[in-house]
């Protein structure tokens, strides 16, 4: 691909964010509402195809360049860029194990209009091991039935399609799981409510799939080979993604904070709050913080594509990138706490500060947890196995 095609990308990617996304940002917040009018217009832009080869309509990019779209994204709006994420990583599943049909059915626009995927995996049942599934689809002839109580769903209720994996009839426990392609318009599909402490524009509700019918050739890859899809498909993109929607809010904190107290004056003592020590030392601790993010990210982008390049198993990155979801989502939280310190009650006010603030908190939780992630690191540094899928159910 050119340079000049992916200048006149990004370009088009800022123009979109600052006069769709920012302009979006606090109404879809205060009154949760979904973003779609931002997905419809990254859409147009070519930015939810970004890893789609261009014979499906797509960019044709690579994880650099999808991660740092979603760095640019949530630096404005966090919930933005957690459904665009969902969106390009059910994408780029479907790209990795979908066939021909089914590319042509889901990745490329359907009579002008542009559709929008996002996974719908964990159940109540497991928590935050979303991988572990015990719902079992049973069978229509050919076809599938699928029972089943999703727990959180990003673009619940507001998605074209949901990449959802469940048990098939013959597993032999929760290690043997399958993928499908589940249209959202299919009878016995009912989203649950969303009201939650941030992100509030990604309404991640819980869904239940109540027998709903999914025929074979919407299946994603072979019956049981849903473990692949979980370490090679669904994880690295998942996770790269993450990692950068959440440097993005930190470095989105700090931009905005760092405005406010070049620009707030005291007038008894004619002294903007930038000239006072204190407050530029907390600045300061954020900064150091953020910095070490961006190379980082870039770094792995590009590792996971020279794999991608050479059709190599991705999920050998996936303590590192774990690792960096883990440590961006922290400084994330850091990041809008300094923000709120140095801006005192202007930042606690209703606005984009609080609005950070409450997002950033987001990160800590989602899946993989960061109490869940830290395990994983701890077994890998110490030569343990990450035991992520239970044989038998042991």
């Amino acid at each position: 691909m050119s340079d000049n095609k992916k200048e006149q990308a990004f370009a088009e990617l800022d123009e979109v964010i600052e006069k769709v996304v920012v302009a979006n940002a606090e109404r879809n917040d205060e009154q949760s509402i979904f973003p779609r009018e931002n997905l419809d217009a990254l859409a147009v832009a070519g930015w939810t195809r970004v890893l789609i080869p261009e014979e499906y309509d797509g960019l044709g990019f690579d994880h650099l360049a999808f991660s740092e779209a979603a760095y640019r994204i949530g630096q404005r709006d966090a919930s933005t860029g957690l459904v665009y994420v969902m969106h390009v990583g059910a994408a780029q599943t479907l790209n990795l194990y979908g066939t021909h049909d089914q590319k042509l059915r889901w990745l490329k626009p359907q009579n002008g209009k542009h559709l929008l995927g996002t996974y719908s995996t964990s159940e109540r049942a497991s928590g935050g091991h979303w991988w572990y599934n015990f719902s079992e689809a049973s069978r229509d002839g050919d076809d599938y039935i699928v029972n089943a109580e999703k727990s959180f769903t990003t673009s619940a209720g507001k998605a074209d399609y949901y990449i959802t994996q469940t048990r098939t009839p013959g597993a032999r426990d929760q290690c043997d799981i399958s993928f499908f392609i589940v249209d959202s318009a299919t009878p016995g599909i009912t989203p649950g409510p969303w009201n939650a402490l941030g992100v509030r524009g990604n309404h991640s509700g819980p869904i239940r799939y109540d027998r709903v019918k999914v025929p074979q050739r919407d299946r994603l890859g072979a019956e049981n080979q849903g473990k692949d899809i979980v370490y090679n498909g669904v994880s690295p993109v998942y996770l790269i993604g993450l990692g950068a929607v959440w440097e993005g809010v930190a470095r989105g904190a700090y931009d905005t904070a760092v405005a406010h107290i070049k620009s707030s004056i005291h007038k008894d003592t004619n002294k903007r709050l930038a000239d006072y020590q204190a407050v530029r030392q907390e600045l300061a601790k954020a900064k150091v913080q953020i910095e070490s993010l961006g190379p980082w990210r870039r770094e792995l982008a590009a590792r996971l594509d020279a794999l991608w390049r050479a059709n190599a198993p991705q999920a050998e990155l996936l303590i590192a990138l774990t690792e960096f979801k883990v440590h961006a989502s922290e400084i994330a939280n850091l990041s809008a706490g300094a923000a709120l310190t140095v801006t005192g009650g202007y930042g606690y006010k209703k606005g984009a500060l609080e609005r950070y603030f409450r997002d950033a908190r987001a990160g800590i939780g989602m899946g993989p947890s960061n109490i869940i992630a830290r395990d994983w690191i701890g077994k890998a540094s110490v030569g343990l196995p990450l035991e992520l899928f239970y044989e038998n159910g042991e």
